[in-house]
């Protein structure tokens, strides 16, 4: 048993420890024997942990046992059969590398696979590379090329004598026998050498182009002697999949993942099995041989897979070599090939390309499919004729370890399957993961345990179980576990398990004793398990059973076991399932949807049922059925039409006219969306944005102007219908501006895809609408996306085959979809397993799932709704006071099981279906009065029966319940529908009820009758009306007969009261099929009812607790409904409370316990049942909306802690509340006493139980439907695994996926949503057939797409509205988007303006008239509206009037938001990070040249004697930024910044550098001038705060950086402007100095700068006309009518260019524009040009402002200061008035930044401006702000105190010297420079109230004060950086002979002791 790693790169370090972990266990003598079966499978005393494995150590049985060098009599040595590990000397390794090296060839040349894969080798034409084994080389294979002409084909035929070869090592040729040519390769044989013996396998390149081992070489017959080699090589893990083909897929591969656990041994469908990291494994049940056919060549050209198909026992692959076939059989026999799909023999062609695997489709002959042993050998064996006719049953034969004989004769009566040969052959290979916890030298479990375990697990079998494979892998798994990780065990808290103890053992059993031993373990289960032991070959035990089953001795035996252990060391065995119960299901489940659709049509075509209808009318007592129909029909006639049916029409009609009797329960509720709804709507949008978000620019939302949809749902009409009703009703196509007012239902159909053979030209016009619309967002919405994921190449490589096949795949994965730039795909489903492999494209972050409802025990998402999901049902069965809502009907099961021995060729799913008619039909007539037929009908049917008939008598307005039967079959279905219908007639219940064949490709036909009914209930005048959905059926009694193989989202309405599923088929035993059959009855119900008693107040339930807490993602739907409702007393059956306990789970799935409602499911009708509003949210509504039943009708309800799920939409039919109750009605304790002969009398019980609450509207709208099940499926849903989980859960997710190793953890009881997608995407595989299967296969390592989304939620849960209110919101958002809110205020003091004697006349100039210019007088007034808090500046002409000034805002008034308007961004907008587009990548660095983020950082310093030191500022400049600045030659060190000339014309650059000082808006900061600027050449740079620096270059890589020095990191704007203007100012000197040596004049420098603020978003023009005369004057009144003007966006750099095309420009010092406002009148645009303040976005001339600074202290009002400074030093401010710039509204960064909080306390606590100042030396706690921000709040909150006489006083302003503070908007202002030759207002006229001097320097002296005049009484206030220079301001301007002072007047600010503020008086 050596182990084999052939092929598989290894590390010395690895077989080191393999090496000495063998060798330490075989020399250990501690380990005592234990018993033999001490090595219990499933239920130890202390369970292990599943362990997350991967892929494994293999270990490969040689072959050559028992034929090459080895003693075939001695047993293997494991230690001695290994390979030495590489760091350990052997005497074949102390010649290394000589010529007689074994693994190199006589030259010395290395022949290994593992050192030569990687290396091209020179094949020539003919030749194949194959790799040759030696004994004495276990673990490597041998390269060689040899002619393939001496290679057999794949039939193991026509192999040439003989030998040629080519050795690749030296390049050696024409060895012409294989003695010499293994001689030169050095295989060291001590035997005779063959070609046959030692050519094992062929080479094949994987997709990396590396050299792999590949298939089997069929060398004729040496697979019947050689035990086949069991999966080796651990390649998996390091090569992607080898697509081998059909049978030869190789049995060195990786065991083939799959076994599909939890299907019935063997529903799965086998087709090739690709193991992502193995070796694709081969082929289904049945032998393929022969040549392949044309069509299979070319599907391996293609490397295109095929269709899988079904096979027993798990999805498997068969790594077998292929055998001989017996000569009977032809390839053209029926079990070979079918419609379409050739036979996979294959020739070696498949195996030199690496193509898909391709897979033969098994077909049938006549009703049944045969399928065929895959590796057989010796002697056939003869199947007896009327072997099924004997048996009653068609035996199943599992192919176990070894060789399987041929089978020949009746070979229709059995079937053969390899997949538990594929278990054993999985369960032998070791996951790496269980390596990696110290399990590396682990062997796994022998043959002989396994089949042991195997004899064990059938023994512990009841005699109604199937065996499943989930628990045979995992019975495997644990053996191995307990054996080999004992050190690693971790208690795993779970049940005890429901196996009973099986035995174990350290000790290996050997072949001798296994037949014994597994007689031993038979013997106690009374013959239900047979032992047959063979001597030769199984050939002879299968003779013998055969020969016993013939004989009738095997009747009581379910299984038989036949064991031949004569191949010492090897097994052969198989498993026969005689059993007629678990025959005949395991037979059936292996059957494809097509095969079992043509067995039962050919059942019904070729008349084979009319057996079974003679013996149902043999049953009857008087003989036949329909004569006693007749008999009823003829007695009853008049009697009935004119009581029974009149009384109903009568009373409806009644209704209609007099009004009189009316009905609660069907009330109407308005449309909206429930909270539940709009969290998953918000979530979609967050990750939509995400992707925006992201780098990897996928999705532009900036880009997009609107949103169109297409919403593509599964070819139902019903489906189609209801979806255009949640379109139409959700007013989405309105909201989207898709549609205007009066939207047809025409239009809408236009949005909604039904995917059929029509989809193609609908989806055709849909992509192409979307490429003419590159600025429309299109939501490509897959609803329902569980459904067909066949791959289109399926369908490409079938022509004939249907045009639906693979249709989704074709539409909504084209390339097309893929590359659109606007087009957003959302899957949308409620079983999203099949769409989360491992080859997935849906990114594991672009999943939503519907959230929990509860967090820590807050309800997140009240509602009066609660979900009831499939985890309530399945706990409603474990309640043990009531009836359960989930049943299975015993005697219905008991008659299948009989009737199924007596027709063993009929089809199962016929032989239910007959039986259930029958049993409605004896039910009905045992309702209408023949008592007698009672026993022939179930107690469950006749309760169904009696309640549909007797409903609608209990309510005024004949309202009844719905019953739904589920007949999966279409044929089936028009059978059952036919004989119902029949038998109603007969019985005059034609208008008691309605039967409705509900079939997905056709619409709903109801009776007249009805229909009239349903318009009377719902209102509806339209003539023409009828149901289209099954929600409008709402309240109509009714059976639905829905077929279909897959329900495909219908909703059903509320009134659904019995959901029987007791028809569906085995095949339903995978998790995604089960899950949606259970999820037709998923319910929403009432909490709103009150408390009664009933059921203990559990509500916070630990179990509860514990699911829903765990899922802290809030990502699931937690739902609880602990509700029961009091049971009526007289029938204390009738009720049945779901569960007091159901617990509170999440949606991930209810199977995982996780949610009320497994995560998905139709999602059309997922409110349906709710009273819901109608919003296209919610699932649910007719177009008459109707929807009923009040609150104080309602049952008593205790609801717990579900998820609060709000009435829903229920389409039209709104549906009464529900409350988790579930009042069961009529039992069979009321039917017994109910035989009278009419039926108005019948069953007083039932009656007694509707009346309760009259109408079954209300008791079924509080209730969730009754359930049942088949008994196989009941048991499945309701048992548990070791983990606590349904059984269900762990079943194979979906048909067309499969596992990727049997090595893997069970599911969690405990895992969340998204914990469950991403076990999925670890675990399951796509088949070859999946539409997903190719994604990896492309090479690609990471396939997920950018720009498609999976939403899943429970069934019926609301996921169609939650959608449509995505597309709203997506819709609003992208408006928002391209909205942006900018400030809209009017100017302030307009009206204190006075009219000057000079105004600027010249209304239609350009630019201003430098020299009228001049004469214009300044304006001191502030009129921007920001600073209307802001204190007034006097003028001399303005002083007098402001006495009467009224008073300013109330104080109240100046925190009032200030006023915006909502405005679209033009195309001439700044953006901010998240805007994105391709115009504006390169801008935004994402440039071919450079790459991101390359820049450089340069210092750059210069001296400023104010500050008295070097001032050293850091740029960091982008390579592709470098132009703009010059460097020095040598060093590369930054000289300056380049500035253009005055003289420069250029209209292709703006000549002025834009400097944006910004803190804390990286994000928001509007910085992205490209299209601002027009994509015009400019220089940016944007001025940042060191600490900042780093996440500023992070968004804006190519952006241009001013970084501070760090001594400015707390400093207001005040100083980002200082440092930018006297950088300017320095290297305005240096680009003189450095052009003056070009010959340049200095004065011909460009000496402006623009300094921006980071919120100006957009620029305006004003156009006037002006009526034509330049010189009139604008006072006068008549020219008002002839002054006209617009407004429109323009680009910046229109603005800039036309500024900076200003003549004279150079004389101005300050340039700016007005702030925007909508509010703008005549009055402001007719002046061109002001003299006035400007703000926000100023142009500089920093060459005459050279003298004049910024004040780099103040944080508030330094435009204000700096303005009034520039022009007091005589320079020219100019606003131009045609020109505005509008600022964005920002919540965040800029001054928003500055706090002001405690230093001391822990906790954040408001600061009132009254502390921001403390007494000197005061121990008041200082505050974290700096001082400079403290003064000036203070000042401008309580200057009142300071000033008193100033407060209101506007004629005697305060006196403020060379600096402007806001003192508040009470007290205004003087402001005056003391520097000589300035320009002040004249001050002779004014007294004063106040002086401030802050900071004051050498310039004011006491003269210069002393010509200031002030009332008595005014203050003083002194401001001065500390104590010592506040005292000698006070001696140095004698102050103190005006004023006067004490110490107690003087105070700091409070926050650091050197800086010290004022005094007054």
């Amino acid at each position: 048993m050596g182990n084999s790693y052939a092929g598989q790169l290894r590390t010395r370090r690895f077989e080191e420890v393999l090496h000495n972990s063998i060798e330490a266990s075989l020399r250990s003598n501690s380990l005592a024997p234990r018993p033999i079966f001490s090595q219990l499978y499933l239920e130890a005393e202390q369970q292990l942990s599943a362990l997350e494995g991967g892929s494994r150590v293999d270990n490969e049985e040689e072959e050559e046992e028992g034929e090459g060098g080895l003693e075939p009599s001695c047993p293997p040595n494991p230690y001695q059969m290994h390979p030495p590990p590489e760091g350990c000397c052997t005497t074949d390794e102390l010649i290394l590398k000589s010529p007689t090296s074994r693994g190199f060839c006589q030259a010395g040349k290395d022949l290994r696979l593992v050192s030569v894969s990687s290396e091209p080798i020179d094949v020539p034409t003919g030749f194949l590379l194959v790799g040759a084994k030696s004994p004495s080389l276990p673990d490597h294979l041998l390269v060689c090329a040899v002619d393939k002409r001496f290679l057999p084909d794949d039939n193991g035929h026509n192999a040439l004598l003989g030998f040629s070869g080519n050795c690749v090592g030296c390049g050696k040729k024409g060895f012409c026998y294989f003695t010499e040519f293994s001689s030169h390769i050095n295989l060291k044989l001590t035997t005779q050498p063959k070609k046959q013996k030692h050519l094992k396998y062929y080479l094949v390149r994987n997709a990396q182009g590396a050299l792999t081992k590949g298939p089997l070489i069929c060398w004729r017959g040496s697979e019947s002697r050689g035990r086949p080699s069991t999966t080796g090589t651990g390649s998996g893990s390091l090569f992607p999949p080898l697509d081998s083909s059909g049978p030869q897929a190789a049995s060195s591969s990786e065991p083939t993942p799959g076994t599909s656990p939890g299907v019935p041994m063997g529903v799965q469908h086998a087709g090739p099995v690709s193991d992502h990291p193995s070796q694709t494994a081969a082929t289904g049940p049945a032998v393929f041989n022969g040549k392949d056919s044309p069509k299979t060549q070319q599907l391996v050209k293609n490397k295109l897979p095929a269709m899988p198909r079904p096979s027993a026992l798990g999805v498997v692959s068969n790594s077998g070599p292929p055998k001989k076939r017996h000569k009977g059989w032809s390839p053209e026999s029926p079990s070979a090939t079918d419609g379409g799909y050739s036979q996979g023999g294959g020739n070696r062609a498949k195996y030199e390309s690496t193509g898909t695997s391709c897979m033969p489709q098994v077909g049938l002959a006549g009703p049944a499919s045969v399928t065929f042993p895959v590796v057989a050998s010796g002697e056939p064996v003869s199947v007896p004729d009327n072997l099924m006719k004997i048996c009653k049953a068609k035996p199943v034969i599992f192919k176990g370890h070894g060789n399987f004989p041929y089978l020949c004769g009746n070979l229709n009566d059995v079937v053969v399957s390899p997949l538990l040969y594929t278990c054993y052959q999985n369960s032998q290979s070791v996951s790496r993961a269980y390596e990696q916890h110290g399990a590396c030298a682990a062997q796994p479990i022998s043959q002989e345990m396994q089949l042991l375990l195997t004899v064990y697990y059938l023994v512990q079998l009841a005699a109604d179980q199937v065996p499943l494979m989930e628990d045979l892998e995992q019975i495997f798994l644990r053996s191995w576990r307990e054996s080999h990780l004992t050190e690693t065990r971790q208690p795993q808290q779970a049940p005890p398990q429901p196996f009973p103890p099986a035995p174990g053992a350290v000790a290996q059993v050997t072949s001798a004793q296994l037949p014994w031993l597994a007689g031993l373990a038979a013997s106690s289960c009374n013959d239900s398990v047979h032992i047959i032991e063979c001597t030769h070959s199984l050939a002879e035990g299968l003779s013998e059973m055969f020969r016993l089953l013939v004989e009738g001795k095997l009747a009581k035996t379910n299984y038989v076991v036949i064991i031949c252990a004569c191949r010492s060391p090897a097994i052969d065995s198989c498993i026969a399932v005689t059993g007629k119960y678990q025959a005949r299901i395991l037979s059936e489940s292996l059957l494809t949807p097509a095969e079992y659709q043509k067995e039962v049509n050919y059942a019904l075509l070729t008349g084979k049922v009319d057996s079974l209808g003679a013996f149902f009318s043999s049953l009857c007592p008087e003989g036949d059925i329909d004569v006693l129909l007749d008999k009823f029909h003829q007695e009853n006639q008049g009697h009935i039409s004119s009581s029974l049916t009149a009384s109903s029409v009568t009373k409806s009609a009644s209704l209609d006219v007099g009004g009189a009797p009316t009905c609660t329960s069907y009330g109407l509720e308005p449309h909206h969306v429930r909270p539940f709804q709009l969290a998953v709507a918000q979530k979609l949008l967050s990750h939509v944005c995400s992707i925006a978000d992201s780098s990897t620019q996928n999705l532009d939302l900036g880009s997009f102007e609107k949103v169109d949809f297409l919403i593509c749902i599964p070819p139902s009409e019903v489906t189609y219908q209801q979806t255009l009703f949640h379109v139409w009703h959700s007013g989405v196509l309105l909201e989207l501006g898709l549609e205007k007012e009066h939207v047809t239902k025409q239009r809408v159909e236009q949005y909604v895809l039904k995917l059929d053979a029509e989809a193609q030209t609908k989806f055709k016009s849909f992509l192409q609408n979307s490429f003419q619309n590159p600025h429309t967002l299109f939501v490509l919405i897959h609803d329902h996306a569980h459904w067909d994921l066949v791959s289109g190449a399926v369908h490409n490589l079938c022509s004939q085959s249907d045009l639906s096949v693979g249709l989704v795949d074709r539409l909504l994965n084209c390339r097309e979809v893929k590359e659109a730039p606007n087009i957003v795909t959302l899957h949308v489903t409620s079983f999203p397993y099949a769409l989360q492999t491992q080859h997935t494209l849906i990114s594991p972050y672009n999943e939503i799932h519907w959230p929990a409802s509860y967090s820590s025990g807050v309800d997140l998402y009240p509602e009066n709704k609660k979900y009831f999901g499939l985890s309530e049902f399945i706990e409603s069965t474990l309640s043990g006071h009531s009836l359960p809502l989930l049943r299975y009907d015993s005697s219905f099961e008991a008659m299948v099981t009989a009737l199924g021995k007596r027709f063993p060729r009929l089809h199962s799913a016929v032989i239910r279906t007959f039986v259930l008619v029958q049993h409605y039909a004896a039910a009905m007539m045992a309702v209408s009065g023949l008592s007698q037929m009672k026993s022939y009908t179930s107690v469950e049917t006749l309760e169904i029966t009696q309640n549909l008939i007797n409903s609608p008598k209990q309510c005024p307005c004949g309202h009844g319940l719905m019953v739904l039967l589920r007949v999966p079959c279409s044929p089936l279905a028009a059978v059952a529908y036919e004989r119902l219908a029949h038998v109603r007639a007969r019985l005059a219940l034609d208008r008691h009820f309605e039967i409705i064949l509900g079939d997905p490709s056709s619409s709903i036909t109801v009776g007249k009758h009805f229909v009239k009914q349903l318009k009377m209930w719902q209102k509806i005048e339209e003539a023409e009306w009828r149901p289209q959905t099954y929600l409008e059926l709402e309240g109509l009694p009714c059976i639905l007969i829905f077929s279909g193989m897959d329900p495909h989202g219908e909703s059903l309405p509320r009134s659904l009261r019995y959901c029987d599923l007791r028809l569906i088929n085995s095949s339903c035993l995978v998790r995604t099929a089960l899950e949606q059959e259970l999820g037709l009855a998923a319910y929403f119900v009432s909490t709103e009812a009150p408390l009664e008693k009933g059921v203990p107040n559990e509500a916070l339930e630990s179990d509860a607790e514990k699911l829903s807490s765990t899922d802290n993602e809030d990502e699931e739907l937690a739902t609880e409904g602990s509700t029961s409702e009091k049971r009526s007393r007289s029938h204390d059956s009738a009720c049945s409370p779901p569960s007091s306990k159901a617990s509170s789970k999440s949606a991930g799935s209810a199977l995982c316990g996780e949610s009320s409602a497994q995560p998905g499911g139709p999602s059309q009708r997922e409110q349906a049942r709710s009273p819901q509003p109608c919003s296209p949210s919610d699932e649910s509504r007719v177009p008459g909306d109707k929807q009923r039943l009040r609150a104080s009708q309602r049952p008593p309800v205790i609801s717990r802690h579900s998820p609060g799920l709000a009435p829903q939409p229920d389409y039209g039919l709104k549906t009464s509340q529900r409350s988790v109750q579930v009042p069961v009605t009529s039992s069979s304790s009321q039917l017994s006493s109910s035989g009278s002969s009419s039926s108005s009398t019948v069953p007083s019980a039932s009656t007694v139980i509707l009346q309760a609450s009259h109408c079954s509207m209300t008791r079924a709208c509080q209730q969730p439907p009754i359930v049942f099940l088949p008994k196989l499926v009941y048991d499945m849903v309701t048992s548990t695994d070791s983990s606590g989980l349904p059984k269900a859960a762990s079943l194979l997710p979906s048909h067309s996926v499969m596992w990727a190793s049997s090595f893997r953890p069970l599911l969690s009881k405990t895992m969340t949503s998204t914990e469950q997608s991403l076990y999925y995407r670890q675990w399951t595989v796509p088949r070859p057939s999946h539409m997903d299967y190719g994604d990896r296969a492309e090479g690609r390592g990471d396939s997920f797409h950018p720009r498609r989304l999976l939403l899943s939620g429970p069934p019926q849960i609301g996921k169609t509205g939650a959608y449509l209110q995505f597309l709203s919101i997506l819709s609003r958002m992208l408006i928002r988007l391209t909205e942006v809110d900018v400030y809209d205020e009017e100017e302030i003091n307009i009206d204190l303006e006075e009219e000057s004697d000079w105004q600027y006349l010249h209304h239609g100039d350009p630019w201003p008239d430098l020299e009228l210019f001049r004469k214009l007088p300044f304006d001191y007034l502030i009129h921007d509206p920001k600073y209307e808090d802001a204190s007034l500046i006097c003028s001399h002409h303005q002083g007098v009037k402001r006495q009467d000034r009224a008073n300013p805002r109330k104080p109240e008034e100046l925190y009032v938001r200030r006023q915006t308007s909502r405005m679209r961004l033009s195309k001439y907008a700044a953006y901010n990070t998240y805007h994105h587009c391709e115009q504006c990548h390169q801008y935004m660095g994402f440039h071919p040249r450079y790459q991101l983020y390359e820049s450089t950082l340069h210092a750059f310093a210069f001296s400023y004697s104010m500050l008295g030191e070097e001032i050293q500022l850091h740029f960091i400049i982008p390579k592709s930024k470098e132009h703009h600045f010059v460097f020095s030659q040598p060093g590369g060190q930054l000289e300056s910044m380049r500035l253009p000339l005055v003289t420069d014309k250029s209209h292709e650059y703006i000549k002025s550098p834009t400097f944006t000082p910004t803190t804390g808006r990286h994000e928001h900061g509007l910085f992205n001038l490209y299209h601002a600027m027009d994509g015009a050449s400019h220089l940016h740079v944007l001025v940042v705060k060191e600490y900042e620096m780093a996440i500023y270059k992070k968004y804006w890589p190519n952006h241009i950086m001013l970084v501070l020095p760090s001594i400015f990191n707390s400093a207001g704007v005040g100083a980002a402007h200082f440092l930018i203007k006297e950088l300017s100012s320095h290297n305005l000197e240096l680009e003189r100095s450095r052009q003056e040596e070009l010959g340049i004049k200095p004065q011909d420098i460009w000496p402006f700068i623009v300094i921006s603020d980071d919120s100006c978003v957009m620029w305006n023009v004003v156009d006037v006309d002006c009526g034509g005369d330049r010189s009139r004057d604008v006072t006068l009144p008549t020219l008002s009518r002839e002054f006209s003007w617009s407004e429109r966006n323009v680009s910046l750099k229109y603005i800039m260019q036309h500024i900076e095309a200003s003549p004279n420009i150079t004389h101005y010092a300050l340039i700016g524009m007005r702030k925007w406002s909508s509010k703008t009148g005549s009055r402001e645009v007719r002046k061109p040009f002001s003299r006035c303040h400007v703000h926000d976005f100023i142009i500089l001339n920093v060459d005459l402002t050279q003298n004049v600074q910024y004040n780099q202290n103040r944080f508030l009002c330094d435009d204000v200061d700096f303005n009034l400074r520039v022009h007091s030093a005589g320079l020219l401010l100019c606003r131009f008035n045609r020109f505005s710039v509008m600022k964005k509204q920002m919540a965040v960064g800029g001054h928003r930044s500055l706090h002001i909080t405690s230093k001391v306390s822990d906790h954040p606590v408001a600061v009132v401006p009254a502390q921001y100042i403390c007494a000197p030396d005061s121990k008041h706690p200082f505050l974290a702000a700096p001082a400079q921000l403290l003064l000036e709040k203070f000042l401008q909150q309580h200057s009142h105190r300071f000033f008193p006489l100033s407060l209101r006083n506007h004629g005697h302003p305060v006196l403020l010297v060379d600096c402007y503070l806001n003192l508040g908007s009470q007290i205004s202002v003087c402001y005056v420079s003391s520097r000589p030759h300035s320009l002040n207002i004249s001050c002779s006229d004014f007294m004063f109230s106040g002086l401030l001097l802050y900071l004051c320097d050498s310039f004011v002296g006491a003269s210069f004060l002393k010509k200031f005049h002030f009332l008595k009484g005014a203050t003083l206030c002194v401001i001065c950086q500390d104590r010592n220079s506040l005292r000698q301001t006070v001696v140095r301007l004698e102050l103190e002979d005006e004023w006067q002072f004490r110490l107690r007047d003087e105070f700091q600010t409070a926050n650091a002791k050197e800086d010290l503020t004022g005094r007054h008086i």
